[in-house]
This record gives C-alpha cells, sequence and structure tokens, in this order.
C-alpha cells in the first residue's frame, strides 16, 4: 500500500528509538527484525535475553538492544520514579518496585524517563493494561486533557479528502466526549495529520446539522465545540457544525455552508461521539472496500500505540513506523 510505503520511508529519514516491551511474543520478534533490517527505527526490546534468542530461533537480534526489567541498572531509578509521581494516589515503594519489573510499566516508565521516544504493545496484553499505566505515568500532552484516537481511511477510486485519505476520530475510545473534549480530539488529530501526512489538515466537526440546519442539544455541543477549537488552535482551518456530505463534497460544501474553510475539502472528520465515530469507520471498511489504518492513539504526551492481539507481524512494523512519526 502506497500510504504505509511512505509512512516507512518517512521513518527512515529520522530514526526513533521504540520500545517493544512484549519480547517473548514471536510475532515482535519477527517484526523486530524488519524494523532493523529497513531501518525504520532502533527497537529495544525488554525481557531476559536468553529466553528471547531461545524464542527467536534464526532471527538476527544480533544489532538490537535487549533490556531485563528484573535486573537494568535502571530499575531502581524507575522504581523512585513510579513512586513520586503516584504517591499521591497511595503507591508505595514496594508496589512501585513490584510495577516496574512488569515490561509495560518499565517500557512506559522509559518513555516517561526519554529513555526511548515511544512505545508499541499490545500484541498479547489488553488495551487496558497498555493504557493504565500511560494515562498514570506519561499523561496527556500540555493543553490536551483527553487521550483519543484516529483510523487513516484509505478509500480506493476516491479524491475525497486527500485523494482517498481521510482520518476520522475518535473511534475506539470515548464513549460521548464534552465540547471541550471534543475540541481537544480535533487539535490531537490535526497533529497526527502533520505526522503522518504532507498537505494541511482541514478539520470537520461532524453534526446532523450544518450552521444551524436542525436545533438540539446534541448540535449545540458540536457548536460549542467548535468555538473552542477556533479559539484553542485558530492557525488551524476547520469548521462546524457540518454534515458529511457538507464535509465532504464540494458542490453540497458550497451549497450548505458557503464561506466555510473546510466545506467540501475536509480531510479531518471529527465525530461527535463514540457510536458514530465507530459506526462511520467500519462502514466506510466494509462497503467502501477501504484500508482503515489504526487505531492510531493520540493525546498522550509522549507517542504510546496500542496492537490488536490478533496483529500481524506486518502490522507492528506500520504502528512502530506510524509511532516513530508521532514523536518527530
Amino acid at each position: 500500500m502506497e500510504f504505509i510505503q511512505k509512512i516507512r520511508q518517512r521513518a527512515k529519514e529520522s530514526p526513533k528509538t521504540i520500545v517493544l516491551p512484549e519480547a517473548t511474543d514471536e510475532r515482535v520478534l519477527k517484526a523486530t527484525e524488519i524494523i532493523v533490517k529497513e531501518k525504520l527505527a532502533k527497537p529495544v526490546l525488554l525481557g531476559n535475553k536468553q529466553e528471547i534468542y531461545n524464542i527467536a530461533d534464526g532471527l538476527d537480534l544480533s544489532n538490537v538492544e535487549i533490556i531485563d526489567p528484573a535486573t537494568d541498572s535502571k530499575a531502581k531509578d524507575y522504581t523512585e520514579l513510579l513512586y513520586e509521581l503516584r504517591k499521591h494516589k497511595g503507591m508505595t515503594m514496594e508496589k512501585a518496585e513490584e510495577l516496574v519489573k512488569n515490561p509495560i510499566w518499565f517500557g512506559t516508565l522509559m518513555v516517561k524517563n526519554k529513555d526511548v521516544d515511544g512505545m508499541v504493545a499490545g500484541a498479547a496484553t489488553a488495551t487496558g493494561d497498555v493504557f493504565r499505566p500511560a494515562f498514570q505515568i506519561v499523561k496527556t500532552a500540555p493543553g490536551i486533557g483527553v487521550v483519543s484516537s484516529a483510523f487513516m481511511m484509505i478509500v480506493p477510486n476516491c479524491e475525497l479528502g486527500s485523494k482517498g485519505h481521510l482520518l476520522f476520530a475518535d473511534c475506539a475510545i470515548n464513549p460521548n466526549p464534552d465540547a471541550k473534549q471534543l475540541a481537544e480530539i480535533a487539535i490531537a488529530t490535526a497533529k497526527t495529520w502533520k505526522a503522518l501526512m504532507d498537505d494541511e489538515p482541514k478539520v470537520a466537526m461532524l453534526s446532523f446539522s450544518t450552521k444551524g440546519s436542525a436545533q438540539h442539544e446534541m448540535v449545540d455541543k458540536v457548536v460549542e465545540a467548535t468555538k473552542l477549537l477556533k479559539q484553542q488552535a485558530p492557525e488551524l482551518l476547520a469548521d462546524g457544525e457540518l454534515q458529511a456530505d457538507a464535509a465532504l463534497i464540494p458542490k453540497v460544501g458550497s451549497s450548505k455552508a458557503p464561506g466555510s474553510p473546510v466545506a467540501g475539502q475536509a480531510n479531518i472528520l471529527v465525530f461527535p461521539d463514540l457510536n458514530a465515530g465507530n459506526i462511520g469507520y467500519k462502514l466506510v471498511q466494509r462497503l467502501a472496500k477501504a484500508e482503515a489504518v489504526g487505531p492510531i492513539s493520540q493525546g498522550l504526551a509522549a507517542p504510546i500505540n496500542d496492537l490488536s492481539r490478533g496483529c500481524s507481524v506486518d502490522d507492528i512494523v506500520n504502528v512502530v513506523a506510524i509511532t516513530a512519526l508521532q514523536a518527530n
């Protein structure tokens, strides 16, 4: 796929250090070999070196850094860091010491301490167990109070968005964001677009109403979110509330929202809630036979991405490349 090839090429231009804490999963080790061979990033594996080499059987990991959380000298520093970050929530030194032995927590602390640029996990770990330490340790980026997700939708034979490329958010994390959170999701998604694409983000705040065509409290939320978005990121090309056709189709956009900076040419669609976002991306994926790349996590102070437990080796490689670009 052309999009993925571009992502991999851009990742090569400025290789980042990405920690992979699930080093006892054979898919992760196969992906690591590819990442090193293609110079997409500098992977760091977590676990017992001998155990990893036994599982790797025949794979070339000779140039890969392997750190064992159980014996590494940094474990003491990370234990103290975790204790300081969470003692107001009842964290004890004993509990911190125990958690640091867990590769997911150790990897998250590496990100927090800026010893690595990002983390990719989830091949063998539930989403909640990947993000819980991320929320508690890395936390959200300045000015962003909510972690969200985006899917890059690549629609074949389509000129809408950016030649068939569109970012949909939030489709996986926040069930019912309020207006403030919706504005923050839009800002985070625009940042994701800038990391992955060459052209300018154009954000549509979606609703079942366009510019007052319907009255309802659900519409009011999107109107308020658009107002907050324009206050917080005045440099961003963004508008709302817009129906999906007004956001995407030039003729409809110019008719329903004349003078709008994005109507008819949006490449980012921000959905008002998780119902709409999740249903929307799955409909486009299945009916338009679109490729859905994601979910891409956004809004954290440093990039941490979650894999599906059914992920392929290629999925891991691609998410590492995306994480590396987000770290830029």
